[in-house]
């Protein structure tokens, strides 16, 4: 609920918290009643003024409506045909710095109230409040007024008035951190300098100018310009006394650029004013000036609210390129990959499984991926040349209002090769799935025939399935983010060509868990409870409806069981023990995780290929027929001869091969089933 009272607390110029007086609240009030109250020209406004500051004292809680409401009746006490008390007025103030903690998004939602004008209202009233201070000043944590006013020191004014905010200990504006100085030559800034004005009167008549400095541009939601890093864009104000249409001062500005050195780059920056009428940032008027140690520096010729919108580019720190582990292990998997396909394709009708065409499209989508992992996976942008980030390299003739506050350069390479890479590897899951579904239905429901049609229906879902989520993940973040050229990096990661890491306040929007973490889990945890079904009531257990009779050992059962788990992906389980907090911990099983799944082509090549018959015997007729090669090189025209004729014979051999069909090749403790019943199980797909 709301709070019953509120205790507020400044930092004094040393930094000091001072703690102030208890204000007791009204619990009968809100702040949509305040609202309607303040309409009323007879209304207390030092209540009102002071119900209010406690109403949006948890920035935390403001949603849209508060956010409106509140400024509508901050927007009265500072009208001054309402004759607010001063006091009133200081409490509207702590109202305001109040508010610009609420979240942006709220703000965002207030902005976009159908005829919401409090925004607009509430800092056009705060320029003219600017003015009545005399020659004092009100500093909260999130907002500084200071007025100047000089109609005693000579008939037409000072020449130039300069206004100063010093960096203080925190992000906050400090008491004390601000300074007016009149009759200067011109802007001084020096190493404690946040930024500096300097407002050209020559030609003004002016009694009186006033200054107001925003923490943030909350207050000012732009339509053209979007913030998306947390680095404050202080806003500042300047007003004189003069008539709207006898504004004759000019300004100058000078702002130290505050954000993270060690991550970003600046990379531009526009001197911008308030429109008050379009409510958006405008460039009329202004221009970029050459600036000195490390300040950026802008003229204008009217005075308002004045902001410099800095662009930075973030500075990435690309990684290496694969480690040698990552090379190797990559390199064995495509080789045996390679091999397997043809090996599986080549030997199909000899030996009348039928488990290969779902083993060969696995292999296919893992060659893939492991292909496109070690020639894609590295974003070229790392080669890119790029400036240091020096002020004195930004170029001044472009003062364009930027559309965001983070800017990356485009590669449609990479982000093609992310989608490629998405897509392959959520394939090679699918394949594993269906593997796992195939091996249930041969083995758990006793060799009973598969259904019709079963080859192709399963070709659809290891296909289509991952096609659609990529389509669709792609589709949906480019309607929402289309228009940002920086849409990419909403799919993806800058660092390498994969899927973007969700912020943490962004996880549940995050195209990597959606599309890629919550479909791979459902995947693993079913494998897994097929897997272990299937070690259970199989591999290390008789099946009396087998007709095999054959004991096997525990060493073959070992090799058999860790051949159904290659093909069922259950090593990529490792990648979920990579989350935790321990580095030591982490980086263990970042290496384990890594030996693995890289040379997971290779385990497949071995416990699918290698280990069964037809290839050790003709390995061993092939390496015979070598080392006879390499014996008779002093015979070279009987060896050829006899190689032609070895090699007739073998390929001659291998339609007349006879082999029983085991339904896991290389696992001898998966009975045989006789040649009548694989041949059913091969007519009914």
């Amino acid at each position: 609920g709301n709070p019953m009272a509120v205790r507020l607390c400044n930092l004094s110029p040393y930094g000091e918290i001072e703690l102030q007086n208890v204000t007791i609240g009204n619990c009968n009030e809100n702040l949509e009643t305040l609202e309607e109250q303040v309409k009323d020209v007879t209304a207390p406004l030092n209540n009102i003024s002071s119900e209010v500051q406690i109403l949006t004292s948890d920035a935390n809680k403001l949603t849209a409506e508060n956010i409106s409401s509140a400024t509508r009746v901050v927007g009265q006490i500072f009208n001054t045909s309402r004759n607010a008390s001063p006091e009133a007025k200081k409490i509207a103030i702590v109202t305001v710095s109040q508010l610009l903690d609420a979240s942006g998004d709220a703000f965002q939602g207030a902005a976009a109230t159908a005829n919401n004008d409090a925004l607009t209202t509430l800092i056009e009233q705060m320029e003219t409040y600017s003015l009545s201070l005399g020659n004092q000043s009100v500093v909260e944590p999130n907002i500084a007024i200071q007025s100047a006013n000089f109609s005693s020191e000579d008939a037409v004014g000072p020449l130039n008035v300069r206004f100063s905010v010093q960096k203080g200990a925190s992000s906050s504006l400090l008491s004390g951190s601000t300074f007016i100085h009149t009759n200067v030559d011109g802007l001084n800034p020096d190493g404690q300098t946040e930024l500096q004005v300097l407002l050209n009167m020559t030609k003004s008549n002016s009694k009186a100018c006033g200054f107001v400095v925003y923490q943030n541009d909350k207050l000012f939601q732009s339509k053209t310009f979007t913030a998306k890093s947390n680095f404050s864009q202080k806003i500042i104000s300047s007003k004189t006394d003069e008539n709207e249409q006898d504004q004759s001062a000019s300004v100058d500005m000078v702002f130290s650029p505050k954000y993270n050195q060690k991550d970003f780059q600046l990379y531009s920056y526009a001197c911008v004013y308030w429109n008050l009428s379009t409510r958006d940032w405008d460039t009329y008027g202004c221009q970029k000036d050459k600036g000195t140690d490390g300040f950026l520096r802008c003229r204008c010729n009217h005075t308002t609210n004045f902001a410099v919108l800095m662009t930075f580019k973030k500075d990435y720190q690309y990684p290496k390129s694969l480690d040698i582990l990552s090379n190797i292990g990559c390199a064995l998997s495509i080789t045996g990959l390679a091999l397997t396909i043809i090996f599986q394709i080549v030997t199909r009708k000899v030996r009348k499984t039928s488990v290969t065409w779902v083993l060969v499209n696995l292999c296919i989508s893992m060659l893939i991926f492991n292909l496109l992992f070690v020639f894609g996976i590295e974003n070229s942008n790392k080669n890119l040349k790029t400036s240091d980030g020096d002020i004195n390299d930004i170029d001044l003739d472009n003062n364009d209002v930027p559309q965001t506050d983070t800017i990356n350069i485009p590669n449609p390479m990479c982000t093609a090769i992310a989608a490629l890479l998405h897509y392959f590897l959520l394939v090679t899951f699918t394949w594993n799935a269906l593997s796992a579904a195939q091996l249930y239905f041969l083995l758990i429901r006793t060799m009973k025939p598969l259904p019709r049609h079963f080859i192709l229906f399963i070709s659809l879902i290891g296909w289509g399935v991952p096609a659609i989520v990529v389509a669709i993940t792609v589709g949906v973040i480019y309607s929402q983010n289309g228009k940002n050229p920086q849409w990419e990096l909403d799919y993806r990661q800058e660092k390498i060509c994969w899927l973007a890491i969700p912020e943490p306040n962004g996880v549940t929007k995050s195209p990597l868990l959606w599309s890629f973490i919550v479909p791979v889990t459902i995947i693993l945890i079913s494998n897994v409870a097929i897997f272990i079904t299937i070690s259970i009531k199989v591999l290390w257990k008789n099946n009396q409806n087998l007709t095999s009779t054959k004991k096997v050992s525990s060493m073959k059962k070992i090799v058999s069981t860790l051949s159904v788990a290659v093909v069922f992906g259950i090593t990529w389980i490792l990648a979920y023990l990579m989350l935790v907090n321990d580095d030591n911990i982490r980086i263990i099983f970042s290496y384990i995780f890594c030996l693995f799944n890289t040379t997971q082509g290779l385990q497949i090549f071995i416990l699918y290929t290698v280990r069964t018959k037809i290839f050790q015997s003709e390995a061993s007729k092939v390496l015979t027929l070598l080392s006879s090669i390499e014996r008779r090189k002093s015979l070279p025209s009987v060896t050829r001869p006899r190689l032609r004729v070895r090699m007739y014979n073998f390929l001659r051999s291998l339609p007349t091969l006879h082999e029983h069909f085991r339904l896991l090749e290389t696992s001898p403790s998966t009975e045989e089933i006789t040649l009548s019943e694989s041949d059913k199980a091969k007519e009914s797909m």
